[in-house]
């Protein structure tokens, strides 16, 4: 079941864990979800923070949201990394990341 990333509310928004794959050719992509996670390969490479910056700038466009909308809590320098959305609530968050079922293009 696709609608399973867990999804807290926290801080007036909520957050998610997001497992990012940098380096990886093409465009930045949702590819699933793993335990809970969003799985998401990023375009940029894994260095200065610029797989961060990459995430954040497709999250933001993914959820209609200005990107300072948007925070990494924990997981800087780590692929696992905790992401904050304020003002937005779990139900939209799953409705924007359309989780609600499969992508049959993967």
């Amino acid at each position: 079941d696709m609608a399973n990333l867990t999804v807290q509310e926290r801080n007036e928004g909520v957050v998610f864990v997001a497992k990012v794959v940098p380096g990886s050719s093409g465009a930045t992509r949702i590819c699933g979800l793993l335990g809970g996670m969003l799985k998401v390969k990023v375009s940029a490479a894994p260095e200065k923070g610029k797989a961060n910056e990459c995430l954040l700038e497709f999250l933001a466009g993914l959820l209609g949201v200005k990107k300072n909308a948007l925070g990494i809590v924990s997981g800087q320098t780590h692929p696992v990394k905790h992401v904050h959305v304020s003002g937005m609530s779990a139900e939209t968050l799953l409705k924007k990341l359309n989780l609600t079922e499969p992508d049959p293009r993967e």
